[in-house]
C-alpha cells in the first residue's frame, strides 16, 4: 500500500479488543506489485498490531509464477515462493505461523490432466499445501471486473472443470470457491455433485454493489440470503466471513475522507456475517482478513475489532470456532 493510504488508515487508530482471543487468519495474500507491496514484513506488521494471530493461510493471487515452462505448471512458482516465506518466518522466530496452510492455483479445466500439477504442488510444500482456488467470478457488466483467472460464464458447471475438480478428492485437497452472489447457485450444484470435497466459500459469496448492482442493496441482500441458506444445506461447505471491504461490494469506505471505525464496519457488515453464522453455524464459519485487499477500506486492527463486535454475543466456544478452530480444522493446520 502507498504511504498516502497508510496515512489515511492512521486517521482511525484503535486498540485491539479482546487481545487474548486466538485467531487464525485463513485468507491473506503476498505480492509485490508496483505501488503495492505486501510481503512478510508487511504481513507481520499487521498480524503484530495487537490481535493474537497464531497462524495464517495464504490464498493464491498469481504471485511469482514461473516465467517460462509449460503454462499449466507456471503457478507452481507461487507455491515455491510462499513455502520459502513460511520457512523464513519460522526460522526468524515469528510469533505467527505464517502460511501454515497454502491454497494455490491449478487450472481445473485441464480435467484429468491437472493431476500432475496437483502432485507437484504437494511435493513442493508437503506440510503446508492444502487446496486449490480456481476463481470463477463472472459478470456480464464491464463495470464489474471478472476474476483474475479470466473465467468463462458458468465455469463451475463446465464438464472439463468438473473432471479436474474430481481430482481434488483423490489428493485430499480442498477447494476455495470465489464467485459473485449471482453465481452461488452454481457452487451449490457443484457441492451437491461432489460431497466428498471440502469447499470453502470465500468472502460470504461475493455480494456485488457496483455497476448494475449499485443502489440495489436490499434487493441483492434478499436474493443472496436465500441462496446462502440453500448452500448451507451442503454439509461439505464452510464459509469465510469477510471480504466485504472490497470496493466491489459497494460500501465505499475507501472513498471517505476518513477511514471507518470498527463500529461503522460492524454495523455495515453485520447482516451478512450473522446470516452466515445462523445458516452454517459457528463450526462452519471462519472470520478472514482478505488482506491486503480489504486494506483498501480499513486497517487490520479495525477489521478484527469489527468482527469481534459482531461476535460479542456468542459463547466462548462459538468464538473459538469463528476466530480460529474452524479454519484450523478445515485446512488441517
Amino acid at each position: 500500500m502507498t504511504t498516502s493510504h497508510e496515512d489515511w488508515l492512521a486517521l482511525e487508530p484503535e486498540e485491539a479488543l479482546d487481545p487474548g482471543l486466538r485467531i487464525c487468519d485463513p485468507h491473506h495474500h503476498l505480492w509485490d506489485h508496483p505501488g503495492s507491496r505486501y510481503l512478510l514484513e508487511e504481513l507481520l506488521e499487521d498480524t503484530g498490531s495487537g490481535h493474537h494471530i497464531v497462524s495464517t493461510v495464504f490464498v493464491e493471487c498469481t504471485s511469482k509464477y514461473r516465467p517460462d515452462g509449460p503454462v499449466a505448471k507456471q503457478p507452481l512458482g507461487e507455491t515455491e515462493f510462499v513455502e520459502s516465506v513460511a520457512r523464513a518466518a519460522t526460522e526468524a522466530g515469528a510469533p505467527t505461523a505464517v502460511a501454515a496452510g497454502i491454497v494455490g492455483f491449478a487450472d481445473l479445466t485441464l480435467g484429468d490432466g491437472v493431476a500432475p500439477v496437483l502432485e507437484e504442488h504437494l511435493e513442493l510444500s508437503s506440510s503446508r499445501f492444502r487446496g486449490i482456488r480456481h476463481a470463477a467470478g463472472w459478470d456480464s457488466s464491464d463495470d464489474v471486473r471478472n476474476s483474475h483467472t479470466d473465467p468463462p460464464r458458468g465455469l463451475l458447471l463446465d464438464a472439463d472443470f468438473r473432471r479436474g475438480f474430481a481430482c481434488l478428492e483423490r489428493y485430499g485437497l480442498s477447494f476455495d470457491g470465489w464467485q459473485y452472489h449471482s453465481q452461488i447457485g452454481e457452487l451449490t450444484d457443484l457441492a451437491r455433485c461432489f460431497p466428498g470435497v471440502a469447499i470453502v466459500l470465500d468472502h460470504v459469496g461475493g455480494p456485488l454493489g457496483i455497476g448494475p448492482w449499485a443502489g440495489r442493496r436490499a434487493e441483492i441482500f434478499e436474493s443472496w440470503r436465500k441462496t446462502m441458506s440453500e448452500l448451507s444445506q451442503c454439509s461439505n461447505v464452510v464459509v469465510k466471513l469477510g471480504g466485504l471491504g472490497m470496493p466491489i461490494c459497494g460500501f465505499d469506505f475507501h472513498k471517505q475522507e476518513r477511514p471507518p471505525s470498527s463500529e461503522a464496519c460492524a454495523q455495515a457488515w453485520k447482516p451478512y456475517l450473522l446470516h452466515c453464522i445462523e445458516s452454517f453455524g459457528p463450526s462452519r464459519c471462519m472470520f478472514e482478513s482478505n488482506f491486503p485487499v480489504d486494506k483498501r477500506s480499513c486497517s487490520y486492527t479495525v477489521l478484527w475489532n469489527a468482527f469481534k463486535r459482531v461476535a460479542e454475543g456468542f459463547s466462548d466456544s462459538e468464538k473459538a470456532d469463528l476466530f480460529c478452530d474452524t479454519a484450523v480444522r478445515t485446512y488441517r493446520l
